[in-house]
């Protein structure tokens, strides 16, 4: 009997195996953005990208890659993640504690936001803002205000996920890209706790770039079709991808 509860308990604790994927199609990325954010609205990809002095954000026709609109983050900052909230487009600058509220219309800046310590990439469910920040822990932010309202922190198999990067609401969870790591965490807001792994790892070998910072970044949802895109800095491509079963 100790030995079937000890099986039990070793599965229980098994890590989570990952999900596979298939490319359903490839677009045109620019190899120059260093991508930070990105999310799917109304027909068009909006991306943010960083370092200091090239940080912007930019409105990207998917089927060609064209960059329809773009601003340009104030030279200072490293420009991080964004997200949309009604008709504003918010963004997160890097290790300045200060964000920006843009119109969704024209790119002009309508204000600022402020926060403690780092930002690193925003997502949303209609009610709530969810930040991350470089460590195990989300931020669930009040999206007029901006104050933070509660922490979630982020576990699998019981320990501490750290180096939560960009983010994207998918289907009731949150989805984020690891820094450094070529896996997206599926989470589940309400626990915390990862509900699955999808390894992307053939698609990032499949880039052939040297620089190490190069890595997997950019995760956009288009719920009305149902469609999951993905990208990276610095990638020349981005891809619709369909998971496996």
């Amino acid at each position: 009997m100790r030995l079937f509860f000890l099986f039990i308990a070793l599965l229980c604790a098994a890590p989570l195996s990952a999900q596979g994927y298939r490319v359903v199609a490839t677009y045109p990325h620019d190899p120059g953005a260093f991508t930070e954010g990105l999310f799917y609205h109304d027909g068009a990809l909006y991306e943010s990208t960083g370092r200091e002095g090239q940080s912007d954000i930019r409105k990207v026709r998917l089927k060609d890659g064209k960059v329809l609109r773009r601003v340009a983050i104030p030279r200072q900052y490293f420009g991080e993640g964004i997200v949309l909230w009604n008709d504003e487009i918010i963004s997160l600058t890097w290790m300045n504690g200060v964000g920006f509220r843009w119109s969704l219309h024209d790119f002009k800046r309508k204000g600022s936001v402020h926060y403690k310590g780092e930002g690193w990439a925003l997502t949303q469910d209609g009610v709530h803002i969810f930040m991350s920040d470089g460590t195990p822990q989300l931020r669930v932010i009040d999206p007029d205000s901006f104050k933070e309202l509660s922490r979630i922190t982020v576990t699998d198999n019981g320990q501490p996920v750290s180096r939560l990067n960009e983010l994207e609401y998918v289907q009731g969870e949150i989805w984020a890209n690891i820094w450094l790591a070529s896996r997206i965490a599926r989470i589940d807001p309400a626990t915390g706790q990862v509900k699955g792994w999808i390894d992307l790892s053939p698609l990032v070998d499949a880039q052939g770039l040297s620089d190490s910072d190069a890595v997997l970044n950019g995760i956009a949802y288009d719920a009305r079709e149902d469609r999951l895109f993905v990208t990276g800095k610095n990638w020349p491509h981005l891809y619709e991808i369909a998971l496996d079963p």
